[in-house]
Parts: structure tokens; C-alpha cells; sequence
């Protein structure tokens, strides 16, 4: 008996979102067609100078540009970008540096090292067994 593999696919925005570009900016052929598994790490290992293009100058997707400035997606909504940026707007928007953007880096910062306490607070925790939660 031999046993039939399927290939696994995904929607395009799924793998554009696994190659971390804007779906709309990539070309007509890949927003209509399936992606499968085989073609994504392809993709991944040896992009195809449009994908490179597009990592390289954008547009790029909120999580991009979110990490790219250094802040939240909330962060980026509550700036008012709502759009896809290209990498020229986000070197652009880093010189100018507004206000907005000083915050949210700062919100960021003392969220990630509130996470650290806590991860630290929850490991030290775990090396004493029996003691109650705080």
C-alpha cells in the first residue's frame, strides 16, 4: 500500500505574511495564486528579486514597520500610521523623530523590561517549590 502525501498550500496573504512583505505590492501571480509549502521555503532560501526588492524598499506591512521604528503595532495606530510605509518614509519618520515616536519607543522599552521582571520574578519562583504565589 502506498501512502499519498498531499502538498500542503497556503493563501497567498499567509505566506506574504511568512515573508514578511505587503501582499499588494507583490506581483499579480502570487496574490491569485496558492503557495505551497516547497515554494514558500524556496522562496525563503532563494527570493526572487521582487521579493528582495520589496524587503529591501517596501511597501512594507505594519509588523515590519513596527519593528523598524522600534515601537507596537498599537504603538504605530496611535501615531496615526495606519498605511504601509516604505523604507524611505520609515528613515524619513526616524530623523524627524516626533513625538509620537519618542514615546512609543519608551513604552516599548518599559514593557519589555516589565516582561523581564516577570520572567525573572516567575523563574526564581520555580527553583522554590512550595512557595505561594505573590
Amino acid at each position: 500500500m502506498t501512502s499519498h502525501q498531499n502538498t500542503q498550500t497556503m493563501k497567498p496573504a499567509t505566506a506574504a505574511k511568512k515573508l514578511g512583505v505587503y501582499l499588494e505590492a507583490t506581483p499579480a501571480e502570487f496574490q491569485e495564486g496558492v503557495v505551497s509549502r516547497t515554494e514558500l521555503n524556496a522562496l525563503q532560501t532563494d527570493p526572487p528579486e521582487w521579493l528582495q526588492e520589496l524587503r529591501r524598499n517596501g511597501p512594507h506591512p505594519r509588523p515590519v514597520v513596527a519593528a523598524k521604528l522600534g515601537v507596537s503595532i498599537a504603538g504605530l495606530a496611535r501615531g496615526g500610521v495606519t498605511e504601509p510605509l516604505t523604507t524611505e518614509q520609515i528613515e524619513a519618520l526616524k530623523a524627524e523623530s516626533p513625538e509620537w515616536l519618542q514615546q512609543e519607543r519608551a513604552t516599548l522599552a518599559e514593557v519589555r523590561k516589565e516582561a523581564v521582571r516577570i520572567k525573572e520574578k516567575n523563574a526564581e519562583r520555580a527553583g522554590r517549590p512550595g512557595q505561594p504565589r505573590r
